[in-house]
């Protein structure tokens, strides 16, 4: 979708808009959004972050899915100075002067720190929101010295973008969201999110997000979904914290998955670029318990992943239930 298609809809009669569900967990979904309800989602955050009219912002992701639109809809209500680049993995490689406000994906951010010229821009923008995927410790820990704001998203095309936020850099950083006033979390019996949002979702939202909730009662942090824990021989596994635990010492791409077995119910496997399939049953050795150890290792081309950069979990169970 082009700006200009956009921005046509968005002027059009009708109260709502048609987005797509990412995919990350199976195929993208099509849902109709209030184009209020969006307006009040813009609100929110260029308040939050203390943007004023006149600010540049930065719009280098697809207008396909809910992150591109919001951006598009906060320099509308807000009076932003919008910046449109190519969707791209080096989106600060095609602008001089660095916006004001900036939303990206972690791939993106990634890439711009291995560039110098990227990096130095990067350390230049006041306002920069970071969603789409999860954030590796190592960005994290770099993140902290960024001189400026910089926050992870929580949120998803149901709650409009972003609900809650967690700072990054600074003295401030965190590993709790923190909800946008007037959002209200809680947690059901299977352990997931659930989010009280009636500005922007007109009934809560029970989210497939494995959550733990502070002792304030309104911070959060996550600990994997729902549909990523593997139960094996009565044992519950988070494919996130085993990814996480094997990451600083992997330097190839990888993913945990899953697949149907007749004793344990369901055991762990290992997806990845590489055919050094040694090497990788040694590190899971050394970093890995004896419940999360792989039964099976799978090399691939390249590891699957949605039009938006996350991983295509649905995409590589069938991977592991077919190989």
């Amino acid at each position: 979708m082009t700006l200009e298609e956009f921005i046509n809809q968005w002027q059009s009669p009708s109260p709502t808009l048609l987005v797509h569900t990412s995919g990350s967990t199976g195929k993208p979904k099509p849902m109709l959004v209030e184009k209020r309800r969006m307006e009040a989602s813009a609100r929110i955050t260029c308040s939050f972050l203390g943007l004023k009219r006149g600010d540049s912002a930065l719009l280098c992701m697809p207008l396909d899915y809910i992150a591109g639109k919001m951006m598009v809809v906060r320099a509308i209500v807000w009076g932003l100075q919008l910046i449109e680049v190519s969707p791209c993995g080096h989106p600060l490689k095609q602008i001089d002067t660095p916006p004001v406000f900036a939303a990206m994906v972690p791939m993106q951010v990634y890439n711009s720190m291995q560039d110098d010229d990227e990096r130095q821009k990067l350390w230049q923008i006041k306002h920069l929101i970071i969603g789409g995927g999860a954030i590796s410790d190592e960005m994290a820990a770099e993140l902290r010295l960024h001189p400026n704001a910089v926050w992870s998203t929580y949120g998803m095309t149901e709650t409009l973008s972003h609900i809650a936020l967690r700072r990054l850099s600074g003295p401030q950083a965190s590993e709790w969201y923190e909800p946008f006033d007037g959002v209200n979390v809680s947690i059901n019996a299977d352990g997931c999110l659930v989010i009280d949002a009636p500005t922007v979702c007109a009934l809560p939202l029970t989210t497939n997000d494995i959550a733990e909730i502070a002792a304030d009662g309104r911070r959060f942090r996550i600990r994997g979904r729902k549909d990523n824990v593997i139960c094996s021989g009565g044992i519950k596994l988070q494919i996130e914290e085993m990814e996480a635990k094997l990451r600083p010492y992997i330097n190839v791409s990888f993913l945990i998955s899953k697949r149907s077995d007749p004793k344990f119910g369901e055991t762990v496997v290992m997806i990845a670029e590489t055919n050094d399939i040694e090497s990788l049953k040694t590190i899971c050795k050394e970093r890995l318990n004896k419940y999360e150890q792989p039964h099976k290792y799978i090399a691939v081309d390249s590891i699957p992943t949605t039009e938006t950069g996350k991983p295509a979990r649905a995409k590589a169970m069938e991977i592991a239930q077919t190989h």
